[in-house]
C-alpha cells in the first residue's frame, strides 16, 4: 500500500495506463485529498483499513466471528436511493421512462462543485477490480476511486481486486471509471464522524463514456460502484452494443438423483428471496444444489448456441433480517466462518450480530441498529429490515466449484419472481421466448425495504432490473427479443414465472417456501427433459398438484398448493388492466410490438379465444 500526495503521484502509480494516472491526478487536484493510497488488495491492506475503522468508531471487532466486524450507519443512508439516482446519457430518449434523468453537461457540472475539496482532511483510495474471473477471455475492469475506508475493505470482498488486476490493467485497457466520495471533507483537527455522509446524494451513470459518478452516501448500493452502479446499470449498455445481457439474477446448479446436472438463472427483485434460493437446501432426498452467484448474471451465448452465465462479483451483500438457519442454513455457515463485515444488524452484549429471524428468541438485551439499547420490549426493530451481511463466496459450504469458471455455466431455464400476494400463480411456463419476455416484462411485486419509499406498494419490476437498467426500458426488451430471434429456439432456456409469496383469505402464505421450492425446480426441469405433465391456462402451463413432487408435505398442506397453482381469470383480467397502464408509460415508438401482440393474445386467451 503505497502512500503519496497528487504531485508525486504517477511515479509510484502501480499501472503504466496512462488514462488512468491522469485521471487519479485530475480527481486529486479538485477533491483535495490529504494523501493518495493505491490499494494492493493484501491482507495487510484489510488489516490496516479494518484497524482504521475500529479506532475512528465505525467498525466494532466481533467476538462471535473471526476477522469480522459490525457498524451502523447514518439513520439517513441505509438503503438505495433511487430517487438520487440518475441515467444521464446524452439523449434523454436513450433514458427511458424509468430512469431519472439529467443531461449529462449539466450533471457533471453540478457533481464537480460537490467533488470540489471533498476529500480534504481525508485518504483517496485507488481500487483496480475486474468484475467476473480475472482470466476471462475479455474481461471487464474497473477503477474506484473513493475517500471511504468502508468501500475499500468492502470492495475486497465484492471483487476481484487488488494487485493482481493492476498487472492486468496494462496501457491501453478499457475501464469504467468509477469516483465516489462520503462528502464530507475534515477541517484541520476536527473529529471525524463513525458513518460520514452528505444530506445531499447522488448517483450519476454517464453511459456513453462507461463511467459513473457517486456523492454524499456510504451505503452499499450507493458506494460499492462495482455492484449494482458498474455490474448492472453500465454492464446493461455494454451488453446492448456487445450482445449479451448484464441481469439482476442468481445462478443455481442443481443435480438430481439421477446426477443430471441442470444450471439456473433467475430474477428477483431485492429482498424477495433470491439469496435463499441461491443458497438451497433441497427438501426433497437425493437433490443437490449448489451456488454460483446470488444477485448477478451476465449471460452470453456460447460456440454451442447456448446461453451461459457468469457471476462477476466475488462476494455475497445479502439482506440479514429473515436469514436464519431453518430459511438459509448455507448463508449462515458462510458468515459463521467470518471474514465479513455486518451493517445495520443489532450488536449481542457478548460481541456478536443478531437479526430479526436469525433465531427463535430475540437476546434479553442488544445495542439495534441505531446504536442504541435494546430489549424485546422495544417497539422497533433491532436490526433495520435492509441490514446487510457482506462475506466472500468462497466460503460459502454450497458454492459450485464452477462459480469462478470464465466460460460460465450453461443456462437450462430462466425463473422470474415476485412478491404478489394474489394472481400469480406457484408457476407457470411459458408458450416460448417471446411470451416468456413478455411475463419477465410485465413482472411485479410488491416493493420492500431494499430501496427507500413505502413498502408494500405493487410496482412493475420487469426481469427484476427496473432499478437497474441503464438505458431505455423498451429498447432492453427489444434487445432479450433480439438476443432470442438469432438464436437457435431449441437451445433457449425455457422461462418460467414463479410466485413463492402468494397468500390464502386467512393472509397466511400457501406455499412453505425455502427448502421447498425446490420441489417445482424438480418441475421445470422435468419439463425441460420432456417428462412432465402440464396443464394449460391462460397465463402459461402450470402443474397439477400431483405433478408436483410433495412427498413430506401433508394433505392439509397440499389443498394449499392447490389454491397456490389456481388461475382466477377475473384476476388476470384485471392484471391486463395494470399491464396496459404499464405499457402506456412506456412510449408507443419504444415499446416492442411484440409485446403489444402478446398482451393482446392473452386478453383473448383470457375470454376463451386460443
Amino acid at each position: 500500500m503505497t502512500d503519496r500526495s497528487a504531485s508525486t503521484l504517477a511515479p509510484s502509480a502501480p499501472t503504466d495506463h496512462a488514462g488512468i494516472t491522469a485521471w487519479v491526478e485530475d480527481v486529486a487536484e479538485l477533491t483535495a485529498p490529504d494523501r493518495i493510497v493505491w490499494c494492493d488488495g493484501s491482507r495487510p491492506e484489510w488489516d490496516r483499513l479494518t484497524a482504521e475503522l475500529v479506532a475512528k468508531g465505525t467498525f466494532v471487532p466481533l467476538a462471535g466471528k473471526p476477522n469480522s466486524f459490525w457498524c451502523v450507519s447514518d439513520p439517513d443512508d441505509v438503503a438505495r436511493v433511487e430517487d438520487r439516482t440518475f441515467i444521464c446519457s446524452e439523449s434523454r430518449l436513450d433514458a427511458g421512462p424509468t430512469n431519472n434523468w439529467v443531461d449529462p453537461v449539466d450533471m457533471r457540472t453540478v457533481m464537480t462543485e460537490h467533488y470540489r475539496g471533498a476529500m480534504a482532511g481525508r485518504t483517496m483510495y485507488v481500487i483496480a477490480f475486474c468484475m467476473g474471473p480475472l482470466d476471462a477471455a475479455e474481461p471487464k475492469f474497473g477503477v474506484q476511486i473513493t475517500d471511504s475506508e468502508y468501500v475499500a475493505a468492502s470492495m475486497q470482498i465484492m471483487t476481484r481486486s487488488g494487485a493482481p488486476v493492476w498487472e492486468k490493467l496494462t496501457a491501453g485497457a478499457d475501464f469504467v471509471q468509477c469516483l465516489h466520495s462520503v462528502g464530507s471533507p475534515l477541517a484541520p483537527g476536527a473529529a471525524d464522524l463513525p458513518w460520514p455522509c452528505d444530506k445531499t446524494k447522488y448517483i450519476a451513470h454517464f453511459p456513453e463514456s462507461r463511467t459513473v459518478w457517486s456523492y454524499g452516501s456510504g451505503y452499499g448500493g450507493n458506494a460499492l460502484l462495482g455492484k449494482k452502479c458498474f455490474a448492472l446499470r453500465i454492464a446493461s449498455v455494454l451488453g446492448r452494443d456487445e450482445g449479451w445481457l448484464a441481469e439482476h439474477m442468481l445462478i443455481l446448479k442443481l443435480t438430481s438423483p439421477q446426477q443430471k446436472v441442470h444450471y439456473i438463472a433467475a430474477a428477483f427483485p431485492s429482498s424477495c428471496g433470491k439469496t435463499n434460493l441461491a443458497m438451497l437446501e433441497p427438501a426433497l432426498a437425493g437433490w443437490k444444489a449448489e451456488t454460483v452467484g446470488d444477485d448477478i448474471a451476465w449471460m452470453r451465448f456460447g460456440a454451442d448456441g447456448r446461453l451461459y452465465a457468469v457471476n462477476p462479483e466475488a462476494g455475497f451483500f445479502g439482506v440479514a433480517p429473515g436469514t436464519g438457519a431453518e430459511t438459509n442454513p448455507n448463508a449462515i455457515a458462510t458468515i459463521e466462518r467470518g471474514n465479513s463485515i455486518f451493517t445495520n444488524t443489532a450488536l449481542t452484549d457478548d460481541g456478536d450480530v443478531w437479526w430479526e429471524g436469525l433465531t427463535d428468541q430475540p437476546p434479553a438485551h442488544l445495542t439495534d441498529w441505531r446504536g442504541q439499547s435494546w430489549t424485546p420490549a422495544s417497539d422497533t426493530p433491532a436490526a433495520h429490515p435492509n441490514s446487510r451481511y457482506c462475506t466472500p463466496i468462497e466460503q460459502c459450504p454450497s458454492v459450485a466449484p464452477e462459480w469462478n469458471d470464465p466460460a460460465g455455466v450453461p443456462i437450462s431455464a430462466i425463473f422470474f419472481g415476485g412478491r404478489r400476494a394474489t394472481t400469480v400463480p406457484l408457476i407457470s411456463e411459458s408458450f416460448d421466448w417471446k411470451h416468456g419476455v413478455f411475463v419477465a416484462s410485465t413482472l411485479s411485486s410488491e416493493t420492500t425495504a431494499a430501496a427507500a419509499g413505502k413498502v408494500g406498494v405493487v410496482r412493475r419490476d420487469p426481469m427484476a432490473m427496473l432499478p437497474f437498467l441503464g438505458y431505455h426500458v423498451g429498447d432492453y426488451f427489444a434487445h432479450w427479443l433480439s438476443l432470442g430471434a438469432g438464436a437457435d429456439a431449441a437451445k433457449l432456456p425455457k422461462i418460467f414465472q414463479v410466485n413463492w409469496f402468494r397468500r390464502g383469505a386467512d393472509g397466511k402464505f400457501l406455499w412453505p417456501g425455502f427448502g421447498d421450492n425446490v420441489r417445482v425446480l424438480k418441475w421445470a426441469l422435468d419439463r425441460i427433459e420432456g417428462t412432465a405433465p402440464s396443464e394449460w391456462t391462460p397465463v402459461g402451463r402450470v402443474p397439477s398438484v400431483d405433478a408436483l413432487d410433495l412427498t413430506g408435505l401433508g394433505d392439509d398442506e397440499r389443498s394449499l398448493v392447490e389454491a397456490a397453482l389456481a388461475v382466477d381469470v377475473q384476476e388476470w383480467v384485471a392484471e391486463t388492466r395494470s399491464i396496459d397502464e404499464w405499457y402506456a408509460t412506456i412510449g408507443g415508438n419504444r415499446l416492442p410490438e411484440e409485446l403489444r401482440e402478446q398482451l393482446a393474445a392473452l386478453k383473448l386467451r383470457l375470454i376463451g379465444k386460443r
